[in-house]
């Protein structure tokens, strides 16, 4: 039996309820277990369903889409804040690194279970429960 007739015969995992479970932190397969120990660290194991978490591979991805929402974010507030005229060059130089640092550090854990929850719902990184 090849991959594909593997994947026929399995439910299916709707991606946009993985998704929401996954920025708010909740297991995908039962929406109410939580993925992470700790403040970025993922649980083997959703306490209350038993699904395997240990298989994701989020690596780098959850940083880079990170980057790109707040350097989006930081750009239109500088190009605002320099259009008017609102604040010098100093006092926007900090309130830029203090707001990246504040959006960079909110972020990260919900892109990280977002992440998570895609691969998840499109059987990536053994969570499909075959060999790659």
């Amino acid at each position: 039996m090849n991959t594909v007739e593997i994947l026929r015969n399995e439910p299916e995992r709707p991606l946009m309820p993985a998704i929401r479970a996954g920025l708010k932190g909740k297991c995908p397969a039962c929406k109410s277990g939580t993925l992470f120990s700790h403040q970025l660290t993922t649980r083997d194991n959703c306490e209350n369903c038993g699904e395997e978490l240990h298989h994701h591979r989020a690596d780098d991805l959850p940083a880079y889409l990170n980057v790109f929402i707040v350097g989006h974010i930081i750009v239109g507030l500088m190009v605002i804040v320099m259009r008017w005229d609102l604040l010098s060059v100093w006092p926007l130089t900090i309130l830029a690194v203090l707001t990246a640092i504040f959006f960079s550090l909110t972020l990260m854990r919900p892109l990280k279970g977002a992440v998570m929850s895609t691969q998840w719902a499109l059987r990536m990184h053994g969570f499909g429960g075959h060999d790659e």
